[in-house]
C-alpha cells in the first residue's frame, strides 16, 4: 500500500484514525495493538509473503535485544547477541538485496555460469533492517533498555508511516513515546498540514519531473543521442524529482506520526541552499547520515586516529552509503564521488575560507547533479554516455533537430519548460526557505493546502502516480 492511493486515503487511514480516536482513545495498549496490526496489514497489502520477513525481523531482534541488555542474567551472552544481530540482520539484507549482484560479478570475473536467484527485493528492507539493528546495538551499549514487551518492539520496527521509506527512526527517539504519548488537536492539525504538504510534493511536483527525467534517461539508455539542452534539462529534473520524492515521503511520514501522537526527527533541512558538499550532506537524508556516523564511522574510530585513518573511515562510510542505495556499480561510483569531494573540502578547508556563495553553490549543485546521473542510470556506460552528451558528445554527429531522439532537441526542451513553467517555478521555490512565505498568513496557507489536497486527489484518480524512488532501497 502506498500513501498517494485511493485505498490509503479513503479507506485505510480513515479506518485506523476512527478506531484510534473513538473506541481506543483512552487505552494506550489498545492503540499500540491497533497501530501494530494496521502496520502489518499495510505492509502485507503489497508485499504478501514478504510480510513474514518483517515479522521474523521483529521477533529475532526482540529476542536478541533481551539477551544483549546490560541487565541480562547471563552477561556472557551479551556480546554474542549483538554480534548475532549484526550477522543475521546484514545476512538477510545481503540475500535479498545483494546476492544476485554478487553472483553476476563473480560470473563476469571468473566466467562461471552461476544462475541468478531473481529474489524479489522486499520494499523497505533497508530501512527496517537498519532500525532493528540499531535497537539491539543501543541496548547493548546501554543507550536504551531492552523492551520487554514484544508488541512495542514490533511497533517500533513496523510503524507504517515510516516503514517502507524512512526516515530511519532510532529507538531512543521513540522509546518513551511507545510508553506514553499525548495526542492533541493542535498536533493532529499540524500533522495533517505536514501530510498534505508531502502529498503535494510527491504527486504534483516529483511525479511531474519524473515524466521528463524518465523519458530522457530512457532515450540515452537505449543508445539514442540527445541534445546538450535535453541532457542538462534532464539533470535539472533529476535534482528536483529526487528531492520532492523523498522529502515528500518524509513529510508524509512525519505528518502521519503526529496524527498518532508521535514526533519523528526531521530528515531534510533545505539541502539545495548549501554552499559546499559537506554542508549538503548535513542537510540531506539526515537520518541515514547519522546512522552511518553512529554505527559505522564512530566505531571505526571517527577522526580520532589521525588523518589517514579518518580518510579510510570516511571511505568505508561512503562505500557503504553507495551500496545501501542499491546493488549496482552506479551507486558505488555515486557514493565514492561524494567521498572524493568531501575529502577535497576537508583537506583544502575551502568551505571555511568563505569564497563567494554563488560560486560554491554552483559547484556543489554541479557535483550533486553529475552524481545523480550515475544514481539514475541503469549502468555505468549509460551514465558516461549521458554526461558526454551534456557537453555535446555522443556516438555520432547531429546536423539538425530532426536527428535528435524524439522530443530532446533544444526547441522541444524549451517547449517542455514553457508548458510546465509553473511546476518548475514551484519546485525551485519550495526547495528553498522561500516556500515558507505562506506560513506568515494562516488563512492563505490553509486555502493553499486545501487546493494542494484537491489537486493531488485529482492526479491520483487520474492514475498519474509513479512509485517512490526510495522504495527500491
Amino acid at each position: 500500500m502506498i500513501f498517494p492511493s485511493v485505498i490509503f486515503l479513503f479507506a485505510f487511514l480513515p479506518t485506523v484514525l476512527f478506531f484510534y480516536y473513538v473506541p481506543f482513545r483512552k487505552n494506550l495498549q489498545l492503540k499500540n495493538i491497533l497501530l501494530l496490526a494496521a502496520s502489518i496489514f499495510f505492509y502485507a497489502w503489497g508485499e504478501k509473503w514478504n510480510v513474514l520477513l518483517l515479522i521474523v525481523s521483529v521477533l529475532m531482534n526482540y529476542a536478541l535485544g533481551m539477551l544483549a541488555d546490560k541487565e541480562s542474567r547471563n552477561d556472557k551472552l551479551r556480546k554474542p547477541a549483538v554480534i548475532a544481530a549484526a550477522v543475521l540482520n546484514l545476512s538477510l539484507l545481503f540475500v535479498f538485496k545483494y546476492l544476485d549482484f554478487t553472483i553476476s560479478n563473480i560470473d563476469q570475473i571468473t566466467g562461471a555460469a552461476i544462475p541468478l536467484t531473481h529474489i524479489k527485493l522486499p520494499i523497505g528492507i533497508s530501512f527496517f533492517t537498519f532500525q532493528a539493528l540499531s535497537y539491539v546495538i543501543d541496548v547493548y551499549r546501554g543507550d536504551a533498555k531492552a523492551q520487554k514487551d514484544p508488541l512495542k518492539v514490533g511497533l517500533y520496527i513496523s510503524l507504517f508511516p515510516q516503514l517502507v521509506a524512512g526516515p530511519i527512526v532510532r529507538y531512543t527517539d521513540v522509546e518513551e513515546q511507545l510508553k506514553l504519548r499525548k495526542e492533541s488537536a493542535e498536533k493532529f492539525a499540524s500533522g495533517t498540514e505536514r501530510f498534505i504538504t508531502g502529498l503535494g510534493k510527491k504527486v504534483l511536483l516529483a511525479d511531474t519531473f519524473s515524466v521528463f527525467a524518465d523519458r530522457i534517461m530512457t532515450e540515452v539508455s537505449g543508445g539514442a543521442y540527445i541534445s546538450p539542452a535535453a541532457a542538462w534539462f534532464g539533470t535539472l529534473c533529476f535534482i528536483l524529482r529526487i528531492y520532492f520524492d523523498f522529502a515528500g515521503y518524509s513529510d508524509m511520514a512525519i505528518g502521519l506520526g503526529r496524527m498518532f501522537g508521535f514526533e519523528f526527527n526531521e530528515n531534510f533541512n533545505y539541502p539545495y541552499i548549501s554552499s559546499s558538499v559537506t554542508e549538503f550532506w548535513r542537510r540531506w537524508h539526515i537520518s541515514l547520515g547519522t546512522w552511518f556516523r553512529d554505527y559505522v564511522y564512530f566505531p571505526l574510530g571517527g577522526s580520532k586516529k589521525g588523518k589517514g585513518r579518518t580518510f579510510f573511515n570516511q571511505f568505508i562510510v561512503w562505500l557503504l552509503t553507495g551500496l545501501w542505495h542499491g546493488a549496482n556499480w552506479t551507486y558505488v561510483i555515486w557514493g565514492l564521488m561524494n567521498y572524493v569531494f568531501l575529502m577535497i573540502e576537508k583537506v583544502t578547508g575551502i568551505a571555511k575560507k568563505k569564497p563567494p556563495f554563488v560560486l560554491m553553490w554552483v559547484y556543489q549543485m554541479l557535483i550533486f547533479g553529475f552524481g545523480l546521473v550515475f544514481f539514475f542510470s541503469p549502468d555505468v556506460s549509460t551514465a558516461l554516455l549521458y554526461i558526454s552528451q551534456m557537453f555535446g558528445g555522443g556516438a555520432r554527429a547531429v546536423q539538425t533537430a530532426a536527428d535528435y531522439a524524439a522530443g530532446t532537441s533544444a526547441p522541444a526542451v524549451l517547449l517542455d519548460l514553457t508548458d510546465n513553467w509553473i511546476f518548475f517555478a514551484a519546485g525551485i521555490a519550495f526547495s528553498t526557505p522561500a516556500g515558507r512565505i505562506f506560513d506568515k498568513n494562516i488563512t492563505l496557507k490553509r486555502v493553499l493546502l486545501i487546493a494542494v489536497l484537491m489537486l493531488s486527489i485529482i492526479y491520483i484518480l487520474k492514475g498519474g502516480y509513479s512509485p517512490f524512488i526510495y522504495f527500491n532501497f
